[in-house]
Order: C-alpha cells, then structure tokens, then sequence
C-alpha cells in the first residue's frame, strides 16, 4: 500500500482542499478522506460512501499529479493516513 496527500488550492467552496488516499499494489484507492476549506469531511472505502467516491481509474503518478498547478502531492506513512481515516466522521 501507498498512501497519499493532496492539497488542492483553490477558491472554489464546493471542492475539498485536502485528499488523502489509501492506494493499492494495483495504483487504485481503497480509501479516501477528503476535507473542505470550512471543516466538512467526506470518505469513501470498497463498502461505503459519505460524501466522496472512490475514483474508478487508477491513481496517476505523483510526478503526473504535481504537473497540474493547482495540486501540490506527497507520499505519506500509513499511520499519518490512519489517523485521518479514524477521524473522517
């Protein structure tokens, strides 16, 4: 497993700002949490959805996911994203 962060700035309210995700040997997520500018939480795993999904194609590499501007990405330690993911309610 990987684990990965994902500040996405920008202005718009309706988008979160901070992705977290859980990524297979296969490069596809098993879990997220996403969080909004104004506290809001959203995750997702194989079993269950409360305001984000899990993507259907596989994740891009860091490099490809830094190339866009707007996202700024980092591999994580897994307890780092556990402590998220125990918290995303």
């Amino acid at each position: 497993m990987r684990y990965l962060y994902v500040k996405w700035v920008h202005k718009n309210p309706n988008d979160p700002v901070h992705l977290y995700s859980e990524i297979g040997d296969d490069s596809y997520e098993r879990r997220r949490v996403e969080i909004w500018a104004d506290g809001r939480k959203g995750f997702a795993d194989e079993s269950e959805e409360k305001g984000a999904t899990l993507s259907s194609m596989k994740v891009p590499s860091l490099k490809e996911i830094a190339a866009q501007p707007e996202f700024q990405p980092k591999f994580i330690e897994a307890e780092e994203f556990q402590k998220i993911w125990l918290k995303r309610r």
